[in-house]
């Protein structure tokens, strides 16, 4: 026997990035967007905090953008300076079905 009726359920409907303010929503109806995770332990100057930043594309990459410049500028004046590549952050690439996890 089937027994129907109506629920409510809470989801998500847009994500906005925390930079711009932009949907992330795509035309397709997909939400895409990259996100920032901290969770501070014991000892750390921000114990118990946590922090999640959401981002679009844009604003991902051009954070990407500036922590590699980040890394040049603070090994700068090393012997063998540390140079982030193209690669650098990026777990997997042509991981279109989101497979690798």
């Amino acid at each position: 026997m089937q027994i129907t009726g109506r629920i409510e359920v809470e989801a998500v409907i847009d994500v906005r990035c925390d930079v711009c303010d932009c949907s992330t929503r795509l035309e397709s109806g997909n939400l895409e967007y990259g996100s920032l995770h901290s969770h501070w332990g014991y000892g750390a100057l921000h114990d118990g905090e946590r922090y999640e930043v959401h981002l679009c594309e844009n604003c991902f990459f051009a954070t990407l953008a500036y922590l590699k410049q980040e890394r040049r500028t603070a090994h700068m004046f090393e012997t063998d300076p540390k140079r982030p590549g193209d690669d650098f952050g990026l777990v997997t690439k042509d991981d279109f079905f989101r497979e690798s996890r």
